[in-house]
């Protein structure tokens, strides 16, 4: 046996001593983080159970704030209607922000194919069948367009789309000559274009064919991306561009399929919007490229791509219309309503930049 001197022993006894305050540094640190480490793994894992904890601590304190009138089916079944279309727009946008990407001129495309619809229905005289369909390919036209752009021309998405907006925008006032189309004649000449205006009655609340339209398109989406190879390549894009190109996706391809896929979404919310206003109006909806990113943002849909479910979105366009029928119930004024939602946004990204540090 060797025998231990006693230089070697101290460098043994300090060693132990060492790895001792190591463990113990590690316990602390283990507890120390474990409640918001769990949280934080869970919610990266989960990133819709955010939205739903919003949603539902708004409801309730919503239904405390502003009493029974809250939750009465007609109030209730008014904020389906309300976000009926920003929840489709949303939906739109939501595919293209999955890319990693983002698209300002959802809301041009929806007001410009409404627009289309309208002059090809009453002024030209068409069948309101064939101008709806023509108001989709008007859609897929367009976004298309910003997939080409984007892909092929290689330029940002946020260029891409803020120049688009401002050419859909003026091809919409040239179109329509800034006059809207009024309710009565569409009655007379296109009544199919009010369709999703019109309601089913279930007890004392009124839901919209547009607030089922927007169900559906969600849970169409929700399938493709996934349940269909197509849905996975989207979010590999989003999270990865290189590393999809290398795996073997045909990554431009994908994503002009996207944006072409996100203006035909936009030319059904313009057939739903139509409905909604009662009208044919190229003033409409002026705020709707920023509603619908506030949508995906609050449905907890990562601004850096990859990362959400496409359901959230549908529940961030119900928070913003729980919020906005909440405080209006209680009496605050509409400009304190943005000023929430203002703040609910911003809070939003904060958590999600706070999310995504687990896979940093």
């Amino acid at each position: 046996m060797s025998e231990t001197t006693p230089t070697s022993r101290k460098k043994q006894d300090f060693e132990h001593s060492l790895d001792a305050s190591d463990k113990n540094v590690a316990q602390f640190d283990h507890k120390s983080r474990n409640i918001f480490a769990t949280i934080q793994h869970f919610l990266h894992g989960n990133p819709t159970m955010v939205p739903v904890i919003v949603l539902v601590c708004s409801i309730v304190i919503f239904g405390l704030v502003a009493g029974p009138k809250f939750f009465s089916p007609f109030n209730l079944s008014l904020i389906l209607q309300q976000v009926a279309v920003i929840g489709i727009l949303a939906a739109a946008q939501s595919l293209v922000i999955l890319t990693a990407g983002i698209d300002l001129s959802v809301g041009a495309i929806m007001v410009l194919m409404s627009v289309i619809m309208g002059q090809l229905a009453i002024t030209l005289g068409l069948p309101a069948p064939l101008a709806i369909f023509i108001g989709f390919v008007g859609g897929i036209g367009a976004g298309l367009l910003n997939g080409f752009l984007v892909t092929r021309i290689k330029l940002p998405p946020f260029i891409v789309t803020l120049g688009t907006w401002n050419i859909f925008f003026a091809l919409n006032l040239w179109l329509s000559g800034a006059q809207s189309i009024r309710s009565q004649t569409l009655d007379e000449l296109a009544p199919l274009l009010k369709f999703f205006g019109e309601s089913l009655a279930i007890g004392s609340a009124r839901v919209t064919y547009g607030s089922i339209l927007m169900l559906v398109v969600f849970a169409v989406l929700w399938y493709i991306l996934n349940h269909t190879s197509w849905g996975r390549h989207v979010y590999a894009i989003g999270d990865d561009k290189e590393a999809a190109e290398l795996s073997g996706i045909r990554t431009n391809r994908t994503l002009i399929m996207v944006y072409g896929l996100a203006g035909l979404v936009c030319g059904i919310a313009a057939w739903a919007s139509i409905g909604r206003v009662g009208s044919v109006s190229p003033q409409s909806f002026q705020e709707a490229n920023l509603q619908s990113i506030t949508a995906v943002v609050i449905g907890g849909i990562s601004l850096f791509g990859g990362r959400g479910s496409i359901i959230g979105p549908l529940i961030g366009a119900l928070i913003v219309g729980v919020f906005n029928s909440g405080l209006r119930l209680a009496g605050v004024d509409v400009l304190w309503q943005v000023f929430a939602i203002g703040w609910l946004t911003i809070i939003a990204v904060a958590i999600d930049q706070w999310i995504r540090k687990v896979s940093a």
